[in-house]
């Protein structure tokens, strides 16, 4: 429980971040659900899918505190990326800021000394 409080702010960002992913993952799975009704291979459920994998290998690595779990975290940051230049396109300013804030605070915080000094094991 001590290594839990001496927890990195990135890190507890980064696993809130991957919560919310999870959660709308969690919501879009009856749609792909609906769609492997007609087709049991889809696009999308291959996306989803990866996705979900993805996101709960990369938490379990930094819950462990491995080394490797830097590198994932990092790549499943990007994923704001894509949402900051649709909501800019589509006009939607405030939403544009929040994602930018967050993009800039996850990857300033999970290329920090002390994520990488927390995030030790091999």
């Amino acid at each position: 429980m001590d290594n839990l409080r001496g927890m990195p702010w990135a890190i507890r960002l980064f696993l809130g971040y991957a919560l919310v992913l999870l959660a709308g993952i969690g919501v879009s799975l009856p749609y792909v659900v609906d769609l492997a009704i007609s087709a049991p291979v889809s696009p999308v459920g291959i996306v989803v899918m990866v996705l979900l994998a993805y996101t709960i290998f990369t938490m379990t690595l930094v819950l462990q505190r491995k080394a490797a779990a830097r590198t994932l975290a990092l790549g499943l940051a990007s994923l704001t990326i894509p949402p900051i230049l649709w909501t800019v396109f589509a006009g939607l300013w405030p939403v544009a800021i929040f994602l930018l804030a967050l993009a800039a605070l996850l990857f300033r915080g999970l290329r920090s000394s002390t994520v990488r000094a927390w995030l030790v094991e091999p």
